[in-house]
């Protein structure tokens, strides 16, 4: 499997200021000093030697992630903001000619179903979405944010044939040559994580899910569910202080969490993810780091790699 991430941020998107850009470009004129920059070469050679928060973006719009297993069909995790870029990747890639989309919802919030609208293939006759999602109130989450006012174009204007398809946790399903299977998670309104096994390789897609120490059932059933995944993509939203303090019910989880779930369930990389709206690149960089930290000095015999997702990453599986 190759995963491409289009959107990482949690809660809503947001984007980089001029003030940042500028913070950013003082950085870079700072560690220019006395180096040759004289040719293209050079220049680039230098931007390359960068430190991601410096040279680069963790980006800012909101969950999205684009699996690919080799089928002719597509697979989209969330149709959050970054729905909009994937769907224009789409259309460079495909033209006019007819494409299936699998889409997993995580759950209705706006922030993981408000790319629909610009979703372009959407519109495209021909075409073909499936929702698959555990909630029975999927479509009429999606039609409810085009009705006016909230949008000028309605849900009878897409294109495409949409479907749903209604799932039940706990059972597989085969789907674009996966199997697909969907675990209920603490939040409000309910969330549902999702596992996708192909050819010996595992991915886990668990974001918006809230996990309390003192519940050892659910946190048992999560060390099953992740089981000797390639890479479980985690809502890492909040400090382990704040999940279990003042964040307390607010439905999401902590870095620290995730380290010690996916070290009990021997997967092999952890992938930060729904990250802080208010978080600069360097205090999401900072989290990285001190995650790193916590797993090797936590670490029992397994390394667990753990990276932050950003916008553009891909992983191949």
């Amino acid at each position: 499997m190759k995963i491409r991430f289009w959107g990482t941020r949690g809660s809503l998107p947001v984007s980089l200021t001029a003030q940042d850009v500028r913070g950013k470009l003082l950085n870079a004129l700072a560690l220019a000093g006395g180096r040759n920059l004289s040719g293209p070469g050079a220049i680039e050679a230098f931007v390359d030697s960068l430190d991601f928060t410096v040279a680069g973006t963790y980006g800012g719009h909101s969950s999205c992630v684009q699996v690919d297993n080799g089928s002719a069909e597509h697979v989209i995790l969330d149709m959050g903001s970054g729905l909009r870029p994937l769907g224009q990747h789409m259309l460079q890639l495909h033209g006019p000619q007819p494409q299936t989309y699998h889409v997993f919802q995580s759950h209705l919030h706006w922030d993981h179903i408000m790319g629909l609208p610009f979703f372009t293939p959407a519109y495209i006759a021909g075409n073909r979405i499936i929702v698959h999602s555990c909630h029975s109130q999927v479509e009429s989450a999606l039609r409810r944010q085009q009705d006016p006012p909230s949008f000028p174009v309605g849900f009878g204007h897409f294109g495409a044939a949409i479907e749903f398809d209604l799932m039940q946790p706990g059972q597989t399903c085969s789907i674009a040559g996966m199997g697909v299977t969907a675990h209920r998670q603490r939040h409000s309104g309910d969330s549902y994580g999702w596992r996708f096994d192909i050819g010996g390789k595992r991915l886990v897609y668990t974001t918006d899910s809230e996990h309390r120490i003192e519940q050892q059932d659910e946190r048992q059933g999560f060390v099953e569910f992740f089981q000797s995944a390639d890479a479980v993509i985690f809502d890492a939203m909040y400090s382990l202080a704040d999940a279990i303090s003042v964040k307390a019910d607010w439905g999401h989880s902590s870095n620290i969490m995730g380290v010690e779930l996916c070290q009990a369930a021997r997967v092999r990389t952890l992938v930060m993810f729904h990250h802080e709206p208010s978080y600069s690149d360097r205090q999401i960089h900072q989290v990285l780091e001190e995650t790193r930290r916590y797993e090797r000095l936590t670490r029992e015999g397994h390394a667990l790699e753990v990276i932050s997702a950003w916008d553009g990453l891909e992983l191949d599986l």
